[in-house]
């Protein structure tokens, strides 16, 4: 079992009404993709490629939709660097298109990010931020004439549930779990990404049907 010594960082944000799925859809992909496949190896972390943490504003309690309640892993002034930005979305990204500090944030750790992606709504945080300016995205279909209204130089695709530009974004909730998944394609390889969703029990779209690339 080959042993990974420097693991992509994936960090997750995450804020009150942040939508459950959301977040921990993406969560359980990267958190349970190795290199090594079969179900021996999610025993321990040395054949994964990613370390995933939750990061909030303040280093207290978030409540989920439905009243979950999670613990951040770190506020904006611990986190560490991170590789791949996950922006989730839900109810709660309506404040947070008003709230200079997050935005703010989000674009600093999008300058040092290898990737950056959203979940349904949270593509509105990433277009206020202005992280979607002149590229194709997608979010929750309740969303979309307001995605397009943020930003006009966003083209909106109703019809994809993720959609590749430099930035990802994916569709609604369920969306997540195959955006993760193509990332863990992208970075990882076909085989990677498939094992994982096989342990997920989990039924991949084929490409072509489901997302939108640079190019394609």
């Amino acid at each position: 079992m080959g042993i990974i010594v420097n693991k992509l960082h994936v960090g997750i944000f995450i804020f009150d009404e942040v939508e459950v799925l959301d977040f921990a859809g993406p969560f359980e992909v990267f958190s349970r993709t190795r290199l090594t496949p079969g179900v021996d190896s999610r025993r321990s972390e040395d054949a994964a490629p990613f370390r995933v943490f939750t990061v909030a504003a303040h280093a207290r309690s978030v409540t989920a939709t439905g009243g979950l309640r999670i613990v951040p892993d770190y506020d904006f002034a611990m986190a560490p660097p991170i590789d791949l930005l996950i922006v989730p979305g839900g109810f709660g990204t309506r404040p947070l298109l008003k709230d200079s500090a997050v935005l703010e944030w989000i674009r600093r750790a999008a300058v040092s990010a290898r990737r950056v992606a959203s979940v349904c709504t949270g593509a509105l945080v990433l277009a206020q931020a202005g992280l979607l300016a002149g590229r194709r995205a997608t979010t929750h279909w309740g969303a979309l004439d307001l995605l397009a209204n943020l930003d006009r130089s966003v083209q909106v695709e109703s019809t994809r549930r993720v959609v590749d530009d430099g930035v990802v974004t994916s569709a609604g909730v369920s969306a997540g779990i195959d955006m993760a998944l193509e990332l863990v394609e992208d970075l990882c390889g076909r085989e990677v990404a498939d094992d994982t969703a096989r342990y997920m029990e989990y039924s991949r779209v084929p490409v072509g049907a489901m997302s939108s690339r640079p190019g394609g």
